[in-house]
Parts: C-alpha cells; sequence; structure tokens
C-alpha cells in the first residue's frame, strides 16, 4: 500500500474503504473483511449513522487499531466551537475509540443555514485544532470547500488542513481546486470515485478497461491514485471489496490518463455546496 504524507507529518494510506450507507450487520461484516484484505484506512461519518458499526467491524478484525487510519466527519448542522467539540466525542463513543486519525467538517456551512458562514466554519475549526492539540485527533482536514471557503478559512486558522475530500471521478475531477490544493499542501480525498456508476457506460473507459483486461472500476480508482489523490471505494460485496484495493500491479500510460482527463463532463452530482440541501447525502454520498 502506498502512503500519502500530508502537510502536518502524518502519513495516510492513498487507498481506503468508504462505509457509506453500510449499516448495521452488513457494516461490521464488509469493515472486518476490508481489514482482513489489506486495507488499512476507514472511512465515515456522523451522519452516515454507523459509527457503532464501523467500530464493531474494526475491533472484531483483529487488527491492531494503531495500524488502522479511521476518519469519520461533522456535520453541518455542528459547526459551532461548543457543538463541534461535543459531536466529535459522541463520535468517538460510537466508534469505540480513543482518538481519530482523521477528523473532517463534511460539507461547509451554507447561507440558508447559517447567517455567517464563514464564522460557523471557523468555529468548528478552532474547536478541531484544540481537539487535535489535545491529541485526541491526528489530522485536521474538510470536505467539499471550494477555494473560497478555504480561502476563508485561512484568515482564521493555527493549522491549515491536512485533506479536502472532494467530489472526483472521470467525468467531473475540478481540476482547478486540485491545482489549487496541491498548490497550498492540502492532500485531495475523491468521493464518488466511480459517479454514483455512470462511469460503466463510458466507452472510452470500456475500452481502456478492455485493453488492460480489468474492470472499469479498477481503471477508474487507478486514475485516481495516479493524479496523487486519495481515493475511497466503498462495496460490500466481498468480492470487489477485495477488488478495489489491488490496484498497484498495472499503470496507464499517460496516453490513456490524458484520454480521461479530457472526458466531457458526466456524472456530476449537484450545484455549488453552499446551496445543496441537508439532505443531499440520501443521493450521492
Amino acid at each position: 500500500m502506498k502512503n500519502l504524507k500530508l502537510n502536518d507529518g502524518n502519513s495516510m494510506p492513498i487507498v481506503g474503504f468508504g462505509t457509506y450507507k453500510a449499516t448495521e450487520q452488513e457494516g461490521i461484516d464488509a469493515v472486518k473483511h476490508a481489514l482482513l484484505n489489506g486495507y488499512r484506512s476507514i472511512d465515515t461519518a456522523a451522519v452516515y449513522g454507523n459509527e457503532e458499526a464501523v467500530g464493531k467491524g474494526i475491533k472484531q478484525s483483529g487488527v491492531a487499531r494503531d495500524d488502522i487510519f479511521v476518519t469519520t466527519k461533522l456535520w453541518r448542522k455542528n459547526l459551532g466551537y461548543d457543538s463541534a467539540k461535543q459531536e466529535f466525542e459522541n463520535s468517538l463513543v460510537r466508534l469505540g475509540l480513543d482518538y481519530i486519525d482523521l477528523y473532517l467538517i463534511h460539507w461547509p456551512a451554507n447561507s440558508k443555514n447559517y447567517d455567517n458562514w464563514q464564522h460557523a466554519n471557523a468555529e468548528a475549526w478552532r474547536a478541531m485544532e484544540d481537539l487535535q492539540a489535545e491529541g485526541k485527533i491526528k489530522s485536521i482536514g474538510v470536505s467539499n470547500f471550494y477555494e473560497e471557503h478555504l480561502e476563508a478559512l485561512f484568515k482564521t486558522t493555527r493549522v491549515k488542513p491536512a485533506v479536502n475530500q472532494i467530489e472526483f471521478h472521470p467525468g467531473y475531477w475540478q481540476p482547478e481546486l486540485v491545482a489549487y490544493c496541491k498548490k497550498q499542501n492540502i492532500a485531495v480525498e475523491s468521493w464518488s470515485p466511480l459517479a454514483r456508476g455512470k462511469v460503466f457506460e463510458n466507452d472510452v473507459l470500456k475500452k481502456i478497461a478492455k485493453a488492460h483486461d480489468i474492470t472499469v472500476a479498477k481503471v477508474c480508482l487507478r486514475w485516481i491514485i495516479q493524479h496523487e489523490v486519495i481515493v475511497i471505494p466503498k462495496s460490500t460485496t466481498n468480492k470487489r471489496i477485495e477488488a478495489n484495493i489491488k490496484l498497484f500491479d498495472f499503470k496507464l500510460s499517460d496516453s490513456e490518463m490524458k484520454q480521461i482527463d479530457q472526458l466531457p463532463k458526466f456524472g456530476f452530482s449537484g450545484e455549488h455546496p453552499n446551496f445543496w440541501p441537508d439532505n443531499i447525502l440520501e443521493d450521492i454520498d
């Protein structure tokens, strides 16, 4: 497994396991199976409603806690200082862990719910900085932050975000935002790496997959990590869980990378995150 060095000195596996919609026993079994098959990074969120299942899967796997990189996220209804600290503690309890490797603001505050969205983001971030200083979080970051959200956050931060988790897949990979994050030494992490299944309909991706005798899914995941972007494919099917981590025995050519880079826009999940409704996760994440 290749690791990426974050701007705070910590390292994060470039391939992890996503758990959205993996709840109850299905979630426990999926996390356990992923860890027993080589994954060492697990991604969840408070709003997914499965932190307890994820924690049980981690314990039942028998893999040492210090060998696992655990990410969870703060939902944007809890972006005050005190509410962010309390919600973090709730996540720790649900996961059954003593610390979190990476804690993210799941979505930036929006104008619908906050009169001053910049202040809401800043207050939550201040709470996360304090939790990091206390040793309860190793790395802190954000998710779905555009350049304007990051620029506003930089005005008050003591610690720069280590990661920005964004929508990134063939047909929609936000190259300008990615370039900005890399210039700021912020690692980029992909969600929806298969564009909610839309990639399987693309002829260019199918042709490249055929040339390598692999699946379209593996083409997409490999394309992502060749961009030095972290990826967290999700599945509750054992064979897919096993296949999705096997990305290091082949490489896409420069020509193939360029073909995928230049695909027309498809699979995009919505509009600017400032205006997305709170139930957006029901459809995309």
